[in-house]
């Protein structure tokens, strides 16, 4: 309002500046400190007013260093004058004759006059009185409480952001202060105690600080502008444990994961739920802002959390919670328990060596030192299932490229209530799904008698059995397979002579669905063949 009133160049510029801070912060959560300058700026302003009109009431002019300079310049003037006059009324009174009925009639009117002035005066004195009064009132019932409230506030959060981020003190329950140095062990523990080219999968945020203190390369950090990648990332960390080590043994070696309590990463997981799903939309479906996934009401994970990886890892250890030992390793675990580190089982070392070899690089011309990394062949199936992110703020791409997306982002920001529900019933909806998918060529009712499996596993041989089961399941025939099932359930648990049975084949052939059909059986992902290796060994 102030920039209004008193419009003119730089008070437009703060205008369209305020204007653009506001704009943009809107728009993201974390620019709102472009809002801190203008805020203060047009926040100083108004006070400078307000403060301004008081002294001025008060002294009669403008409490400006030009206002005052020219007062004195002009007091200074006035004095001369006065003396001036004075040394000529001296002369006057020496040479003259004195008319004494002007004298007279000048003395009623002088005496009239003053009584008026003493009025005037005393009108005005009370009148800056109360304004005096009332700027005191103003600033000892407002001003100075959120004024000290303000500083008071300030200093905290000065204290608060001047200790390092990695090293602080904290409190046990028995009343000792502690200095919590938890991340920069962890840190130092890569450092000490992996491979040089290991890789560790982390979140974004942690980055720099396994780059700088433990000299290992990190999946992503603060400087990754990728958004899709960051959402491969966040789709690792907060998709069911299975499906995020598939996705993590092409990318890392070790993961590793801020615990403890506070602004650790599972309180991040929603956050990290609604990147993964702004790429990769099956990870919630129809509910973009990912309700699904984070705490109920009673403070417990929901469904969606609870199964995720990151949950996993972080709760791992807790009652009724635990990481499988077949994919992850837990390998450190920090004094008071905010870092945890895992090895990464069953990595793909041809993934590995692809990414390491120059030749899969892209670089911008032939010897440059700038070249892009790419991602194995074996994630393509991964990557064929995004949609690239546009950003509302990229003015460059079409504005119904993904209107409808951001539509309902923002609906169900705004109506968190709506967005609940609409989450709960596309839950209902997806088990109704997951239900009818269940439904494959197998009787419901088939409970397998572990000293029949027991046979069947231990006699390797090649036979008429294996020798369909394999035609089938290279041929992608799930029907047949099916029917097969339906006569005898017991046919999936026959091995060939080199070991391998139905569940290697369909991995090494990529058949999802049988995949699905084998385990729901009982068939395990950990048998071994004659070569000691595994079905989930031949994901590639």
């Amino acid at each position: 309002l102030v920039a209004l009133f008193y419009f003119h160049d730089a008070s437009s510029f703060l205008l369209v500046y305020a204007a653009t801070a506001y704009f943009f912060s809107h728009k993201m959560v974390r620019l709102v400190l472009l809002t801190a300058p203008i805020a203060s700026i047009l926040g100083g302003l108004a006070l400078g007013r307000a403060f301004g009109w008081w002294i001025r009431s008060i002294v009669e002019f403008r409490p400006s260093i030009g206002q005052i300079w020219q007062n004195m310049w002009q007091f200074g003037a006035k004095d001369d004058k006065n003396f001036n006059n004075n040394k000529s009324d001296g002369k006057k009174k020496s040479n003259g004759k004195k008319d004494v009925s002007k004298q007279n009639g000048g003395k009623k009117e002088a005496t009239a006059s003053s009584g008026s002035k003493v009025f005037n005066t005393t009108k005005i004195i009370i009148g800056k009185l109360l304004r005096v009064g009332l700027g005191l009132y103003v600033a000892q019932t407002y001003v100075k409480p959120r004024g000290e409230e303000f500083h008071k506030t300030s200093r905290e959060k000065a204290e608060q952001m001047s200790h390092p981020t990695i090293l602080f003190k904290g409190t046990l329950q028995s009343g000792e202060e502690v200095t919590v140095d938890d991340y920069r062990d962890a840190y130092w523990w890569l450092r000490d105690n992996t491979p040089e080219d290991a890789r560790i999968m982390a979140w974004w945020d942690y980055g720099y600080q396994i780059t700088a203190i433990a000299n290992r390369t990190t999946i992503a950090d603060g400087n990754t502008w990728n958004h899709e990648h960051i959402a491969l990332l966040g789709r690792a960390l907060t998709s069911p444990e299975k499906e995020g080590h598939r996705i993590a043994r092409h990318l890392a070696d070790y993961m590793l994961v801020w615990a403890g309590g506070g602004g650790d990463d599972l309180a991040k997981s929603p956050h990290l739920a609604r990147i993964a799903n702004s790429v990769y939309r099956h990870m919630c479906p129809n509910d973009p802002t990912c309700r699904r996934f984070g705490f109920t009401q009673q403070g417990q994970p929901s469904e969606a959390m609870a199964a995720s990886l990151l949950y996993r890892l972080h709760s791992h250890g807790k009652p009724g919670v635990e990481a499988d030992k077949n994919r992850f390793r837990e390998v450190y675990r920090s004094k008071y328990g905010k870092v945890r580190i895992y090895k990464i089982l069953s990595v793909s070392k041809q993934s590995k060596e692809w990414v390491a070899d120059p030749a899969n690089r892209i670089c911008d011309a032939p010897g440059s030192w700038y070249c892009k990394g790419q991602y194995p062949p074996a994630l393509q199936k991964v990557l064929a299932e995004k949609k690239d992110f546009t950003q509302l703020e990229d003015f460059n791409a079409k504005k119904d490229a993904d209107s409808d997306y951001q539509k309902k982002y923002f609906e169900n920001l705004n109506d968190p209530s709506k967005a609940s529900k609409m989450a709960e019933m596309n839950d209902i909806l997806e088990k109704q799904k997951e239900k009818e998918k269940q439904k494959e060529g197998y009787p419901k009712t088939f409970r397998p008698d572990p000293a029949i499996i027991a046979q069947l596993q231990n006699k390797w041989e090649d036979g008429e059995v294996t020798t369909q089961l394999w035609q089938l399941i290279a041929n992608d025939d799930i029907d047949s397979l099916k029917g097969m099932i339906k006569q005898n359930p017991y046919v999936v648990f026959v091995r060939s002579g080199d070991g391998r049975g139905p569940l290697w084949w369909a991995y090494e052939h990529k058949r999802q669905r049988m995949i699905n059909i084998f385990k729901r059986l009982g068939l395990s992902e950990t048998d071994k063949d004659v070569n000691g290796i595994m079905p989930i060994d031949l994901i590639d």
